[in-house]
């Protein structure tokens, strides 16, 4: 063996005895004790021997880990002394104010467990922290902000009013284009729709004096549902800036550096108003907008068992999807299907505008006249903020030919002679008769008579009779799939008579409804339900010709029972999942 590996082995045999003389130890620092509570801190747990593994980090409750775990090893030998250490390194983001203790860390050293120092941290208020003109965090927070603008702080119930969240940025720093919504605001007490938008260019604007850029993140149609004051959740961001570093390159190129940021926009509240109960209609069902109202009809002469559509339609602009349209009395004579829903509507910042109908099926019997009464719809109205009722026109439907009506029960004939005075003469008494051919009143015998002979013969008919009936109905009895049909077909109309009462539960109503759903289908479509899902309900009334319209409508249906019940519903919306669910059982019934 030459010198120069000799010395090799010796160093290494002298350098592994230092190093494992050493003690181990586990020891946990971070970046800042101190911070914001929107502000990063790093956490280090270093291990000063090799070979220890099977680290383990401790529960962090009151943090979230933004990043890592990232490890560094290093080694050093400084006048004879040998240093070896490896650490595992965090980055964390507190979810509260407060002071916060970080608990031991574990690690595995040959069958032994070591454990970390704990650390302690304060997390305060921004407005608490102290501001380094040169720290990036700094920086980034200065010249980024995240803006909640409403259109309206004090709406009436009903009214629509808009919110939009915009991201400001100013010149001094740029944007990378990778952000992340955190936390998506919540709108209780609000119905809410989400306004698609495309992307949009990036757009200069004077904001605190200063110049500024901004883009917008989200917009949402909101209708407050309650009157008093409502609070509307802020957003939640992470965002990376590019910050500038005072330092340029060789081109004279200014030189940023990226910085995670979080930011959150402001809460805000609104104060929402009543509706004045002064003149208020007794028709009034929450139609706040500006309005129009017509009722109408395809067909008004037609011959029996012929088909008219009464249409009666609200168009306008306003709250279109939450109150009911009038219903339409029509004679006993006249068949009347429940009537279909539709809804053309479109959503934009402005609020909801177009049109819903509701098409009832008429048909007639018997030849005839018959009137449809007048229907009134009324509204508030927010250009003067009072009440509106419109009127419709009575509608007459004349059944050209068919079958004459059925007579009505005769009344009694009133008797409209004159009495007269009585008139004496000489000749007012006559002959009076003394004799009288009454005939003697025979009577027949019961025996061998025609009852008799009914009555001695009904048992022998009536015996047939009910084998034939017993054995139908040990027939029906034993048809199982029938019975479970029939079963079934009689759980699904329970069910929805259950899920109208329930009206106003929203837990116990969306399971009724979803248990009608169900009930029809294996009544309609001899499914077990087990079988019941999506593809397979789509698949077996495609089987059936059933239209796509009608399929997917049933559908939406069922999703709308599964979503209902983990979001913020209301009366009127219940009341219009029920009818849609009775529209769309009625319509495949139809089609089946």
């Amino acid at each position: 063996m030459s010198f120069k590996k000799l010395y090799i082995l010796v160093f290494t045999l002298l350098l592994t005895a230092v190093v494992s003389a050493q003690n181990i130890e586990l020891i946990a620092t971070v970046s800042k004790s101190k911070l914001g509570v929107h502000q990063r801190f790093r956490i280090e747990f270093k291990v000063n021997k090799q070979g220890a593994d099977d680290f383990q980090l401790p529960e962090l409750k009151d943090f979230d880990v933004i990043a890592g775990p990232s490890s560094s090893i290093s080694q050093s030998w400084v006048n004879g002394k040998v240093t070896y250490s490896q650490g595992y390194i965090y980055i964390l983001k507190p979810k509260k104010v407060g002071v916060f203790t970080i608990p031991s860390a574990v690690i595995e050293y040959k069958g032994k467990t070591i454990k970390s120092n704990t650390v302690r941290v304060t997390v305060l208020h921004e407005s608490e922290v102290p501001k380094d003109p040169n720290d990036p965090g700094y920086i980034a927070s200065e010249n980024v902000h995240l803006v909640t603008e409403i259109s309206n702080a004090n709406p009436y119930v009903g009214e629509g009013i808009y919110v939009v969240y915009k991201l400001y940025f100013s010149n001094q720093v740029g944007l990378s284009g990778d952000w992340r919504v955190k936390e998506i605001p919540q709108y209780n007490g609000f119905w809410n729709q989400d306004i698609e938008q495309k992307r949009e260019d990036v757009k200069s604007v004077n904001y605190k004096g200063e110049e500024y850029r901004y883009l917008i993140l989200k917009k949402a149609l909101l209708i407050p549902q309650k009157s008093g004051k409502l609070i509307i959740d802020p957003i939640n961001m992470d965002i990376t800036v590019n910050v500038p570093t005072g330092r340029g390159d060789f081109f004279g190129n200014a030189i940023t550096r990226r910085v995670n940021h979080a930011t959150t926009s402001k809460s805000r509240s609104i104060q929402v108003k009543q509706l004045p109960l002064e003149g208020k209609p007794l028709n009034f069902t929450g139609a706040v907008g500006e309005f129009n109202y017509h009722v109408s009809s395809s067909k008004e002469v037609l011959k029996s068992n012929e088909t008219t559509q009464l249409s009666v339609q609200v168009s306008g602009k306003g709250n279109l999807k939450l109150f009911e349209l009038p219903k339409i009395e029509t004679p006993s004579e006249l068949e009347v299907y429940t009537p279909e829903h539709t809804e053309n509507v479109k959503t934009t910042l402005k609020g909801l505008s177009g049109k819903i109908v509701d098409n009832y099926t008429v048909v007639p019997e018997f030849k005839g006249k018959y009137k449809i009464p007048s229907t009134s719809f009324s509204y508030f109205s927010l250009r003067d903020e009072q009440y509106h009722t419109i009127t419709s026109d009575p509608i007459i439907i004349n059944v050209a030919e068919g079958k004459a009506l059925p007579n009505e029960t005769n009344v009694a004939e009133v008797d409209t002679t004159l009495k007269q005075q009585v008139k004496i003469s000489a000749n007012n008494f006559r002959y009076i008769q003394t004799s009288t051919e009454f005939e003697p009143n025979i009577t027949v015998d019961f025996f061998k008579s025609n009852l008799f002979y009914t009555l001695l013969f009904l048992p022998f008919i009536a015996i047939p009779i009910g084998i034939f009936v017993g054995n139908k109905k040990a027939k029906r009895d034993g048809d199982l799939v029938g019975k479970r049909l029939r079963k079934a077909d009689k759980l699904a109309r329970k069910y929805l008579s259950q899920a109208k009462k329930k009206l106003g539960k929203k837990e116990a109503f969306y399971i009724a409804l979803e248990k009608a759903l169900h009930n029809f289908l294996k009544a309609k479509l001899n499914i077990e339900t087990s079988e019941i899902s999506k593809e397979k309900i789509t698949e077996l009334l495609q089987d059936r010709t059933i239209d796509e319209a009608t399929i997917k409508e049933f559908i939406e249906v069922l999703d709308d029972c599964d979503f209902a019940r983990y979001t913020p519903t209301t009366n009127v919306m219940m009341q219009q999942e029920f009818d849609k669910a009775k529209m769309v059982i009625t319509k495949i019934d139809k089609q089946l």
